[in-house]
């Protein structure tokens, strides 16, 4: 199993203050995340879906997500990336993060339960999952930084 800081070194790059929480209800670890978006930063309490099993399960069958609250699932290299909603029973912004921790793109208010494929915009080493219709409550947008 990796230590932690060997396990957050593999989501992102460089130096990184996050600790880990406790385990989620789906039994995933819990990390805090940071947006900074117009020099103001938006703070998330993260679960993260590592293995390819936690991946194809992400937010299925949950009835809801605080706005607070989301799922990130790092990819390692970092490569293009496409999600669908099936199974997903709530309205998410998918937000695709650059290696450098920059936002490629925002695709916002997913529709629940589409297999419509939503798309990063070139190669991305996480994407970002949080409640839809936060990211423009919030005024995220392509460009933006991500810490975790």
């Amino acid at each position: 199993m990796l230590s932690l800081s060997a396990a957050l070194a593999a989501c992102q790059p460089g130096t990184s203050n996050a600790i880990e929480l406790e385990r989620s209800p789906a039994g995933l670890e819990q990390i805090a995340l940071t947006i900074t978006t117009r020099g103001k930063p938006h703070r998330f309490t993260v679960e993260v879906a590592r293995s390819a099993e936690e991946q194809a399960t992400g937010l299925m069958n949950r009835s809801a997500l605080a706005p607070d609250r989301g799922m990130i699932f790092p990819f390692e290299p970092p490569r293009p990336a496409s999600f669908w909603m099936k199974n997903t029973l709530i309205p998410l912004d998918m937000i695709f993060i650059r290696a450098d921790g920059s936002i490629a793109n925002v695709e916002a208010n997913t529709v629940p339960l589409s297999l419509e494929p939503v798309n990063s915009v070139g190669q991305v080493q996480a994407v970002l999952e949080i409640a839809g219709g936060r990211a423009a409550e919030l005024g995220i947008e392509a460009g933006d930084k991500v810490e975790w």
